[in-house]
Formats: structure tokens, C-alpha cells, sequence
């Protein structure tokens, strides 16, 4: 059984209104981490761009406005022209990135087959994590 899911995809970056740019971009999701979501963006440089952040943002995106701060994800447009909006905020600026909604659907969906939505707690070790965190052994 894998422990990963992987998907690339391609996200829009819009650079200015009306105006945007593609953005070569990997889905990954790992039981390693069952809450979280890693989105690579290969910029051209030597290491992609990494953002993380939880699952459950990226799929109640799907249907509504979602996020604060750092990260806001949401749908916008109808039929051939939906699209999945994410925002990202860093201190130095922000970039608006559209993303294809089928493709993140069906990744999502890969991923509640190998990790169901409630189930994340099943994968953490929290004696281990706490012990690690004072500093003792398990």
C-alpha cells in the first residue's frame, strides 16, 4: 500500500487582471502527516516553493470561502469556467493562483481513500510526540 499520494496539475498565476501565467505545480499528501496537504510550485528555480497547510481548508474550498490569513481558498465561476482560487500571503506580498477543481477533487478523493475525513487521529502517535517535545523517551 502506498503511503503518499501524489498529483501534478498545472495553477494559473494571475499576474495582473486578465493576465496570468502557468505554474507547473505537485500535489502531495502523506500518512506521515494526515492533516496536512503540501503544494509544490516550480518557479525555475533549483527547489520548488512549498506551501503546506490542512486538508479540510483545501476541500471546504471547494464549496465556499474558506481560510484566514495566510492561506484563503475558495470557488469562483460556472461550468467550463470554475476554477479553484487560492490566495497565499507572505509578509514581502500575496499571489492569486487558479487551480483546475476537477483535478484537486479527484486528488482529494485519492486521498479520503487512503486517509477518511475524522480518521487523522488514528495515524498520530501522541505519547511519542509529547515525550519528544519534554524531552524523554517513549
Amino acid at each position: 500500500m502506498k503511503n503518499f499520494v501524489e498529483q501534478d496539475c498545472e495553477m494559473r498565476l494571475l499576474v495582473a487582471p486578465g493576465c496570468s501565467i502557468g505554474v507547473a505545480t505537485r500535489l502531495s499528501y502523506d500518512l506521515r502527516d494526515p492533516y496536512a496537504v503540501h503544494v509544490d510550485f516550480h518557479v525555475g528555480t533549483h527547489a520548488p516553493v512549498t506551501w503546506l497547510f490542512a486538508r479540510e481548508l483545501l476541500a471546504q474550498g471547494a464549496f465556499g470561502p474558506c481560510g484566514q490569513g495566510d492561506v484563503r481558498i475558495w470557488p469562483a465561476g460556472t461550468g467550463a469556467r470554475r476554477m479553484l482560487c487560492i490566495a497565499l500571503a507572505v509578509p514581502d506580498g500575496q499571489a492569486l493562483l487558479q487551480a483546475p477543481p476537477a483535478v484537486v477533487e479527484r486528488w482529494l478523493q485519492r486521498t479520503y481513500r487512503l486517509v477518511p475525513p475524522g480518521h487523522e487521529t488514528r495515524l498520530i502517535d501522541v505519547e511519542q510526540g509529547l515525550c519528544g517535545l519534554l524531552g524523554k523517551s517513549a
